[in-house]
């Protein structure tokens, strides 16, 4: 295919332009107050050009034919010393401004990106001769001292602003000086000395680049698996990452955990009940949807995507997650049962303070197996203990933190605190499905509760 970049013609332009603002001076006094300071033109054209135009009177108008310069080249020559490897490809990758044909201006955002690949140049040194066209020594001299001190040795030029063309710079070096090559007419009385400054500039030439438009990445699909062969493991273990798995929380979101139901919280909003407490959180007013934080990473995948949940001693309760299809502020928890410390005691049908409600006093009548967890102690053998009595009036003296149950005739303590300060117990609510922990002197919850940011992640 065709192909013609002018690469030559510009660094000639750029050659002319050089020498394009040199002027000569005319007509001083005897005072050395008043001249006249005339622009010497440049052209392109060798000697015998120039000559047939001075013979011809330059013009039809009989216009001065000196000062003049004039260049042209008088070599191309291949320039081994600075060749590269032939066959090396540069690749870059470039952005767009977006540019908007209304305003016909280009705006802050990135438009369309492309992948250039460039071949290798071909070095070339291209030489090239200036003659200086005088009617006087004089002339000749303003004219010298002008351009030589420039070049030393060498004056840099650029041939395009295109900051992707890496053979726009180049140099161009005085290699010699030639006082008087010629005059023109010969045998004249008006005789015009001609001075020649020989110059090399070393250029390089290049093919046709390689433009791409690159398009837009929306889906990386990829294998990833550990030595058994396990994905799940794989994108998990932070062993496998060496360590450097990071936790990065969206906008330092909270999530409060309270039976199958996650909540998304801002990072300064409180909860009414800590995790310290018995007594289940009421749901905060928080308008933040868990579409919009997980809508910035991906997609959720209904009992595929799922969430992790950070517990003081590192481990981590696991489980799927889904949009609760009644409010989008809420996520629905699936809990993987591996993951949560199994239950050692039998679970209680609610968490009570004894001294406020009973059987038939705010509690359902008894019935065998129903238990309790008491927030306060019921009394003493000498105290009012009666209100727990059994059928035959037997008293229930329980302690705060103590499990009581139903046999069918009176309440006894199934866990009594006072002899369990060093074993760790769990226990489920069946009422609110809240699991608890018996650290030894207290209950807390287990694993529901409030995470602040970083103590929690999302697998999509």
């Amino acid at each position: 295919m065709f192909f013609y970049d002018e690469q030559i013609r510009r660094f000639l332009l750029q050659f002319a332009r050089i020498f394009s603002n040199f002027q000569v001076e005319y007509g001083r006094n005897e005072e050395g107050t008043e001249h006249t300071l005339v622009r010497v033109p440049v052209r392109y054209g060798d000697s015998s050009r120039q000559a047939q135009t001075v013979l011809q009177n330059n013009s039809a108008n009989f216009m001065p034919s000196t000062p003049l310069m004039t260049f042209y080249v008088t070599g191309l020559d291949y320039d081994r010393p600075r060749i590269q490897e032939p066959y090396f490809v540069s690749k870059i990758n470039v952005r767009q401004r977006t540019y908007d044909e209304v305003s016909d201006t280009y705006e802050t955002t990135q438009g369309n990106a492309f992948t250039i690949e460039r071949l290798m140049p071909v070095p070339y040194k291209l030489t090239l001769k200036l003659d200086i066209w005088t009617s006087n020594t004089n002339q000749k001299m303003q004219l010298l001292e002008q351009i030589i001190p420039l070049f030393n040795p060498a004056l840099e030029i650029q041939s395009t602003d295109n900051y992707i063309d890496w053979t726009s710079l180049s140099v161009v070096e005085l290699v010699s000086t030639q006082w008087s090559s010629k005059q023109i007419p010969v045998g004249t009385e008006d005789p015009i000395d001609v001075a020649t400054l020989t110059f090399a500039l070393p250029i390089w030439i290049s093919s046709p680049a390689k433009v791409k438009k690159l398009g837009v990445v929306e889906r990386i699909i990829a294998n990833v698996y550990d030595a058994q062969g396990d994905f799940q493991n794989a994108i998990t273990n932070n062993d496998l990452l060496l360590g450097t798995r990071m936790v990065i929380t969206p906008w330092d979101y909270q999530t409060l955990l309270l039976g199958n139901r996650i909540q998304a919280l801002r990072y300064n909003q409180t909860v009414d009940e800590s995790n310290d407490s018995l007594t289940p959180p009421d749901n905060p007013q928080s308008n933040v949807l868990w579409s919009a934080v997980i809508g910035a990473y991906g997609v959720l995948r209904p009992g595929i995507s799922q969430i992790y949940f950070e517990q003081p001693d590192e481990s981590e309760v696991v489980g799927t997650i889904a949009y609760d299809p009644s409010d989008d502020r809420f996520l629905l928890f699936t809990v993987d049962e591996d993951t949560i410390p199994a239950n050692t005691l039998s679970p209680v049908d609610a968490v009570i303070n004894p001294l406020v409600s009973g059987p038939n006093a705010g509690l359902p009548a008894p019935a065998i197996g129903t238990r309790y967890l008491l927030t306060e102690s019921t009394g003493s053998w000498n105290g009012n203990a009666s209100a727990w009595a059994g059928i035959d009036g037997q008293p229930l003296v329980a302690n705060t933190n103590d499990i009581i149950e139903y046999d069918g005739e009176r309440w006894i303590v199934s866990f009594a605190s006072d002899n369990s300060q060093h074993n760790i117990q769990y226990v489920t609510n069946i009422t609110t499905e809240i699991q608890y922990c018996w650290t030894g002197d207290t209950w807390v919850k287990s694993y529901q509760g409030l995470y602040p940011g970083g103590q929690w992640r999302v697998v999509l």
